[in-house]
C-alpha cells in the first residue's frame, strides 16, 4: 500500500514538471532490481553514483547527459528542483520526444538514475509537387530543413517562406499544404512533401487615385514603378455604346439578364471582356507595392508637398485572380524656401555655402534636392559636402532643421559640425586573388600620408571599375576613422570577376567551307609568371598585361590572323602603355560560278603589318587624358584585284609607314553600362610625303609608281557622352558624333584609293570582308550599302571604292536590365544618321541617311559584349528608289563608330 502511495505521489508531483521520474525497475534492466522504499514525504538528499541515457539512436549519450545538467557525485534532493529542472532542459532542446528519468537503484544515499528517452525523428529529404525545375531548386534554398528535427513551427515556418516566395511573384492566393512519411533508409527519419498549389497570378485591374487636385492621376501612377495595372479599355458604358452601337439596356441584358444594371457591373464587364491583350497584366507584390507608396510620397515632397501622406490605401478583389487598389492621398500645402542660414561654420563664409547648396530663396521646397546639394550628388560632384571632405574633413556633418514654418514658406537652418582635418593612416585592398597587389595599387589615388580627400576616393572606385578584373557594382572603401588621432584608414573590399574572354563561332558556309571566329582575350596576363605554373589560370595571370589571340575565316574567302600584346604600365612606375601587334589579312576572289574551274583562286589581296605603340596619361588639361602615339608598317599585296578598288592596274604591291597619334579623354564610370561620363577621342595618321621627295614622281605616272608608297593623312574623330535619367541609375541617354576626313599631301598623288570609308551595317569588320577600309556601321542598312563606288568595282574604268569623308550621328535610352557581372543585360533604342562621302565637293553634313530602331546587349565576361539589334532605314541607299526598310544586324565586342 505504502509502494502504490509513494508512485501515486511521484507521478503527481512529475506531471507539474512536464515529464516524469519513476521509482521502479527500468523497461532497459534484463532482470528486476530491488528498490528501497523511500519517503516522499520528505525529501531526501542524495549523491548521484550513476546516471545512463537510453532509447537513442543518433545523438550522442554524453552529449544528452550534460544537457541535462545533472552529473556523477551531484547531490541532489529527491523529490526537488535538480530532477524537474533537469527535464524541463532536455523538453527545451525541442530534440526530445518524450522523457522519463527513472530510479534503478538506492543504495544508502547513493542514487543510480536513467533517463528514458525518445528522439523526435529528423527531416531527411525535401520534395515539392506542383512546381517548376528552376522553383524547386530555389524553394530547397529556402526551405533548408534536412537533418532538422521534426517540430510543428519548423513545418509551419516552411510553409510560410514557400508562400512568401510565390506572393514576390504575384501568387498571393498559393496554398502549401505538407505531407510527411518515414523514410526507411534512415534510421528514426521522415521524407517531407510540399503539394504546392499556385492557383492564378493575381493582377491588379484597376488602380484608383483619390484627394489628388494638383498633381494628375497619370503622374502618381507613374510613380507606382512596379505596380501597375492592366492596359486595357477603360471606358465606361457610353464609349462601349458607341463602340458595339449597343444601348445601355442591351449592355445591362448582356451582364445581368435584366432591363438594367449599375455603372460598376457595367464597368467591371468592360474590364473584364475588353481587355488589350498584346499588353501584359501587372502582378501584385505587397513589398513592391510597400515601395512604390513611398516613391508617391517623396515624389510630392520633391514638388514642395511637404505635408504629404497616404490617409488610407485599401486592396479588394475585382474577381478570382484580379484585385483592385485605392489610394486616398492627403497632399497639403506646397512649400517654399524662404530664408536659409549656416551656423557652426568657420572655414567657409555662408556666401560660399550658399553658392555650393544652390538653392534660393522663393524656390519649392524639395526635399530630395536638398539631401543631394548637401551631401553627394554624383551627377554635379559640387555638393556642400565637397567643400569639406575634398580638404580632409571626414567628419563634417550637416544637418538641415526647419526652424519656422510661416504659411507656405519654411525657414532653414543648416547646423554645420566641420570637425578636424583627417590623414589617410593606411590603404589596404582584400579580395584580389588573382591579380597582384601592385596592380591594384598603381590604380589607387587616396594614398597614405595625404589629406582625406573624397573625390579621390571616387575616382578610385572609377579607375578599379575601368580595369575590368573586378565587380564595379561591389568595390566598397571601407572607411575605420579615428576621431582621437585625426586618422583614417582605407581598405577597398573587391570581388573579382572572370574578364578573359573567349570568341567563339563557327559553321559550314556551303562553296565558302568553314565560316567561324576563335579568339582569346587574356585581360589580366603575366609574362613574369610563365614560370610559376601556381599563377596559371589558364595562362599565367596577375600583372594585367592583355594578350589577344584571334583568328576569323569565311572558308577560302576570307582569313584573318592577328595577335597583340599590351604592358599597361611599362617600366612599372608610370601608366605608360606599351603594346606590339601582327596582323594578317587575306580576302579572295574564287570561282564558285564555272563548273570547270569550280573553287580555283581568280585573286587576291593580303595585307600584313606590325605595329608598335606608346601611350601615357597626361595631368593636362585634366588626368582624364591620354596621348597615344604608335608606328605601323603594312605591305599590301593583290593579284588581279586592283580594279576592285578603282586602280587601273589589276596586280602589284603597295607599302605604308604611318604614324598614329591619339589624343582621347574618358571618365565614364563603368565601361560595360556607363551610367555617366563622356569619351572624346580625336586620332591622325600620317605618312611621309613619298611624292615631295621623289621628283621624279607626279600627276601623269602611272598607278603602279604613284602608289608604291602610299601617302595620306586621316583625321578621326569619336565623342561619346552618357546621362542618367529619371533619378535613376537604369535608365541613360547615350549621345555620341564620329567623323573621319582623309586627305592628300597635294595633286601629284591626289586620294589614295585604300584606307577610305566604308559604311552601312553593323560595323564589324568580320562582316564586311572589306581590306584596306576603315569600316562604319551604320544599323537599318546593309553592310556597305553606303560607300561611294560600290556599284563600278570590276567594270572597265571603275570609280575608287569608298567614301573620303563621313559623318554618323547616334542617340540612344538604354535600360539596364541586370547588373549582375556574371550576365550583364541592357535594352536600347537608337535613331541614328550618317552619310559617306567620295569627294569633298559632294560633301553635305546635313545629307543623312536616317535609321530607327530597338536592341539589347549582354556582356558575359567570357564572351564579351554580344548584342543584336533591329532597325529600319528611312532613306533609299545611293542607286536604289526604295527605302532600306528592316534590317537584323549582330555584334560582338563594344562597337567604336
Amino acid at each position: 500500500m505504502k509502494r502504490s502511495l509513494l508512485i501515486l505521489f511521484c507521478l503527481v508531483w512529475a506531471s507539474s514538471a512536464m515529464a516524469q521520474i519513476r521509482l521502479g525497475q527500468s523497461r532497459y534492466t534484463s532482470k528486476p532490481v530491488d528498490i528501497m522504499e523511500l519517503n516522499y514525504s520528505k525529501p531526501q538528499t542524495y549523491r548521484i553514483a550513476e546516471i545512463k541515457a537510453v532509447g537513442l539512436t543518433t545523438l550522442d549519450e554524453t552529449a544528452i547527459l550534460s544537457l541535462s545538467g545533472l552529473k556523477v557525485d551531484d547531490r541532489i534532493e529527491v523529490p526537488g528542483d535538480a530532477i524537474s529542472g533537469a527535464l524541463k532542459k532536455l523538453w527545451n532542446q525541442g530534440i526530445i520526444g518524450d522523457v522519463k528519468i527513472l530510479v534503478t537503484k538506492v543504495e544508502g544515499e547513493d542514487i543510480s538514475l536513467l533517463l528514458d528517452l525518445t528522439e523526435r525523428p529528423r527531416f531527411s529529404r525535401v520534395e515539392f509537387t506542383g512546381v517548376t525545375k528552376t522553383q524547386e531548386g530555389e524553394l530547397k534554398d529556402k526551405v533548408n530543413i534536412r537533418g532538422r528535427v521534426v517540430r510543428e513551427d519548423v513545418l509551419n515556418s516552411s510553409q510560410r517562406n514557400i508562400q512568401k516566395y510565390f506572393i514576390d511573384k504575384g501568387f498571393l492566393n498559393t496554398e502549401v499544404k505538407v505531407a510527411q512519411e518515414r523514410d526507411t533508409t534512415l534510421p528514426n527519419s521522415v521524407k517531407l512533401r510540399f503539394d504546392v498549389d499556385t492557383k492564378s497570378k493575381v493582377k491588379i485591374n484597376e488602380i484608383r487615385i483619390f484627394g489628388n487636385e494638383e498633381i494628375a492621376d497619370s503622374r502618381v501612377k507613374k510613380k507606382l514603378k512596379k505596380t501597375k495595372e492592366h492596359a486595357r479599355v477603360s471606358v465606361f458604358k457610353d464609349v462601349y455604346s458607341r463602340l458595339t452601337d449597343a444601348s445601355a439596356s442591351d449592355i445591362a441584358n448582356s451582364i445581368a439578364h435584366t432591363d438594367s444594371a449599375s455603372k460598376e457591373d457595367v464597368q467591371k464587364y468592360i474590364n473584364k471582356n475588353f481587355k488589350l491583350n498584346f499588353f501584359a497584366g501587372s502582378k501584385y507584390i505587397p513589398k513592391e507595392y510597400r515601395n512604390d507608396k513611398d516613391n508617391v510620397i517623396n515624389f510630392y515632397q520633391s514638388k514642395g508637398f511637404r505635408d504629404a501622406k497616404i490617409l488610407t490605401d485599401s486592396i479588394y478583389n475585382f474577381d478570382d485572380d484580379e484585385i483592385n487598389i485605392d489610394i486616398e492621398i492627403e497632399e497639403g500645402k506646397k512649400y517654399y524656401y524662404r530664408n536659409i542660414e549656416f551656423s557652426g561654420n568657420f572655414i567657409h563664409p555662408d556666401a560660399v555655402l550658399q553658392a555650393r547648396l544652390g538653392i534660393q530663396k522663393g524656390d519649392v521646397y524639395d526635399k530630395e534636392k536638398l539631401d543631394k546639394r548637401l551631401n553627394y550628388d554624383p551627377q554635379r560632384g559640387d555638393d556642400v559636402s565637397s567643400l569639406y571632405q575634398d580638404n580632409g574633413y571626414l567628419f563634417f556633418n550637416i544637418n538641415p532643421v526647419e526652424v519656422n514654418v510661416v504659411g507656405d514658406s519654411i525657414d532653414m537652418e543648416m547646423r554645420i559640425f566641420e570637425g578636424p582635418q583627417v590623414t589617410v593612416n593606411s590603404v589596404s585592398i582584400t579580395g584580389n586573388e588573382r591579380t597582384s597587389d601592385h596592380v591594384v595599387m598603381r590604380e589607387i589615388r587616396i594614398l597614405p600620408g595625404q589629406k582625406f580627400d573624397r573625390s579621390l576616393l571616387v575616382r578610385t572606385i572609377r579607375e578599379l571599375s575601368q580595369l575590368g578584373y573586378f565587380d564595379p557594382e561591389t568595390i566598397n572603401p571601407d572607411l575605420r576613422p579615428n576621431f582621437e588621432a585625426a586618422t583614417v584608414d582605407i581598405t577597398f573590399e573587391l570581388e573579382e570577376r572572370p574578364n578573359d574572354q573567349i570568341e567563339l563561332s563557327g559553321g559550314w558556309g556551303g562553296f565558302y567551307g568553314f565560316v567561324g571566329t576563335v579568339g582569346l582575350v587574356f585581360n589580366n596576363f603575366s609574362i613574369k609568371n610563365i614560370g610559376n605554373f601556381d599563377k596559371w589560370d589558364p595562362l599565367p595571370v596577375g600583372d594585367g598585361q592583355k594578350l589577344s589571340l584571334r583568328v576569323q575565316a569565311n572558308g577560302r574567302s576570307f582569313q584573318n590572323y592577328s595577335v597583340s600584346l599590351t604592358e599597361p604600365w611599362f617600366g612599372g612606375k608610370k601608366p605608360n602603355a606599351l603594346s606590339f601587334s601582327f596582323n594578317h589579312s587575306v580576302q579572295r576572289q574564287v570561282d564558285f560560278y564555272n563548273a570547270n574551274n569550280f573553287g580555283n583562286e581568280l585573286g587576291f589581296f593580303k595585307i600584313t603589318g606590325a605595329t608598335v605603340g606608346l601611350s601615357r596619361r597626361v595631368t593636362w588639361p585634366d588626368d582624364y587624358f591620354f596621348v597615344s602615339n604608335s608606328l605601323q608598317f603594312q605591305i599590301y599585296e593583290f593579284d588581279q584585284f586592283g580594279t576592285s578598288f578603282g586602280l587601273s592596274y589589276p596586280t602589284g604591291r603597295s607599302n605604308s609607314i604611318t604614324i598614329n597619334n591619339t589624343i582621347s579623354r574618358s571618365n565614364v564610370d563603368n565601361p560595360t553600362f556607363p551610367r555617366f561620363g563622356s569619351n572624346i577621342i580625336l586620332s591622325t595618321s600620317f605618312t611621309p610625303p613619298y611624292a615631295s621627295l621623289n621628283k621624279n614622281l607626279n600627276s601623269e605616272s602611272s598607278d603602279e609608281e604613284k602608289f608604291k608608297w602610299l601617302e595620306y593623312h586621316k583625321w578621326m574623330f569619336d565623342a561619346s557622352i552618357y546621362t542618367p535619367l529619371f533619378g535613376s541609375n537604369k535608365f541613360v541617354a547615350s549621345a555620341r558624333a564620329h567623323m573621319g576626313f582623309l586627305g592628300s599631301y597635294g595633286n601629284k598623288i591626289g586620294m589614295i584609293p585604300l584606307e577610305r570609308f566604308v559604311m552601312g551595317g553593323d560595323g564589324m569588320t568580320f562582316n564586311n570582308f572589306a581590306l584596306g577600309q576603315e569600316i562604319i556601321g551604320l544599323r537599318g542598312y546593309e553592310n556597305q550599302s553606303i560607300t561611294p563606288g560600290r556599284d563600278t568595282r570590276g567594270t572597265a574604268d571603275p570609280d575608287p571604292y569608298g567614301g573620303i569623308v563621313y559623318n554618323k550621328y547616334v542617340m540612344e535610352l538604354r535600360f539596364l536590365v541586370s547588373p549582375n557581372p556574371s550576365a550583364t543585360i541592357f535594352l536600347l533604342t537608337f535613331a541614328e544618321a550618317g552619310n559617306n562621302w567620295g569627294s569633298y565637293k559632294d560633301f553635305n553634313p546635313y545629307d543623312l541617311k536616317k535609321s530607327a530602331g530597338v536592341g539589347a546587349r549582354i556582356f558575359m565576361p567570357a564572351f564579351g559584349l554580344l548584342g543584336v539589334d533591329w532597325g529600319y532605314g528611312f532613306d533609299a541607299i545611293p542607286g536604289s528608289t526604295q527605302r532600306s526598310g528592316a534590317q537584323f544586324h549582330f555584334t560582338i565586342g563594344q562597337q567604336l563608330r
